[in-house]
């Protein structure tokens, strides 16, 4: 097991197979387990480098998560590629994890080659979707397959984690608001932009969402899914493995 220190604490990552380097950043209340199931459509060509942000997984454990999460977790990546001594390296985000690559890319684009953002809300928080998350938290905690992957991600302390989150989450939309920190306008990096038509949380406001992204993003292209739900590269995964492939390589 590998850890690298980010603000004295301890961050859990893995580097598994060779070639490229590929990294793939977990969402909210999830951690890297999350990828479990895809990494073999991916490790044929790349090297696959995993990260636990701080809090989650096998990573060490903070009695709060900060209200700029995602922005936190942008700067725990730059530290990973940093020590690794990594450079434009190409990056999938999922969920939560999308808005932690494109802030990653945004600070620091000399650190990344390209990205893909899956299965996420925009570039600011929905005060409506938010107002619901609480309630929607709560009931997810009663749900055996919810409880049984959110043991699956973090162990016994799983639901310190998921509260944890959900006290950022809404913090975050009451206090900061925007998920990233520099206009997308000053993102020279390329993106693809995808999702799933039937994702249960984001699939009637992604298309519009996305498409005012795309308008400010130099190089960039969106690509809907007609099938899966969400995030869509966990939920659809050979056929977003096939997109996002051709993508990478381009």
């Amino acid at each position: 097991m590998a850890y690298f220190k980010y603000k004295e604490r301890n961050v859990y990552y893995e580097e598994i197979g060779t070639g490229e380097p590929l990294l793939l950043l977990h969402g909210n209340t999830a951690s890297s387990k999350m990828f479990q199931s895809v990494i073999s459509l991916y490790q044929a060509r790349y090297k696959i480098v995993l990260i636990d942000f701080l809090g989650h997984g096998q990573s060490e454990r903070i009695d709060k998560f900060p209200v700029d999460l995602w922005f936190d977790e942008a700067m725990q990546v730059i530290t990973l590629l940093e020590n690794l001594k990594y450079k434009k390296v190409k990056i999938i985000g999922s969920s939560g994890g999308a808005l932690v690559a494109l802030n990653v890319a945004l600070e620091r684009p000399d650190l990344v080659k390209c990205v893909v953002a899956d299965s996420f809300k925009g570039e600011i928080a929905d005060t409506q979707f938010t107002n619901k998350l609480q309630k929607q938290r709560e009931i997810s905690k009663q749900d055996k397959g919810a409880r049984l992957f959110y043991s699956f991600c973090h162990g016994g302390d799983w639901e310190q984690v998921v509260d944890n989150d959900t006290n950022a989450v809404c913090e975050h939309a009451i206090k900061v608001k925007k998920f990233l920190h520099k206009s997308l306008k000053s993102l020279n990096t390329k993106v693809l932009l995808i999702a799933s038509k039937k994702d249960e949380f984001i699939g009637s406001i992604c298309e519009n969402a996305y498409s005012k992204m795309l308008e400010q993003i130099n190089n960039g292209q969106m690509y809907l899914f007609n099938d899966g739900g969400h995030p869509v590269m966990i939920s659809n995964p050979k056929k977003v493995a096939q997109v996002v492939m051709e993508f990478l390589d381009e």
